[in-house]
């Protein structure tokens, strides 16, 4: 063997062995899925979930979008209480700027939600 051969060699066997566990990973929920069944349509793996409207329609039918809009506000203010809490820890931190810092955000999202509710996006139809 070749003085290059040998030191692509460990290259070459972490590549394979990197393709190999791809291939399992891939293939084998593809397969124990078929095995096991789960590809078998019922009518409530078939019936609407979340979104209120049925999964196999026509892709050009109208549908109503308030599903989508309650689902936006609520990621806002979920993100809202991912950041209120790190930030009540630290707080001694940020002294005075943080304080008001984090005041002009929960106002700017208090702004946001009587918008929100103003316009109807909250209501339910």
């Amino acid at each position: 063997m070749s003085a290059i051969a040998s030191e692509y060699l460990p290259v070459l066997l972490f590549f394979a062995v990197g393709i190999a566990f791809a291939l399992i990973f891939v293939s084998a929920p593809i397969a124990v899925s078929a095995l096991t069944g789960t590809a078998k349509p019922e009518a409530v793996k078939l019936s609407e979930y979340e979104s209120g409207f049925p999964a196999f329609s026509d892709a050009r039918a109208k549908f109503d979008v308030q599903f989508y809009l309650v689902a936006i506000l609520f990621i806002v203010f979920d993100l809202e209480a991912a950041f209120l809490f790190p930030w009540a820890v630290s707080l001694h931190w940020g002294g005075e700027s943080a304080w008001w810092a984090m005041m002009e955000f929960l106002g700017e999202l208090a702004i946001g939600l009587v918008y929100a509710w103003k316009v109807g996006a909250l209501e339910w139809e």
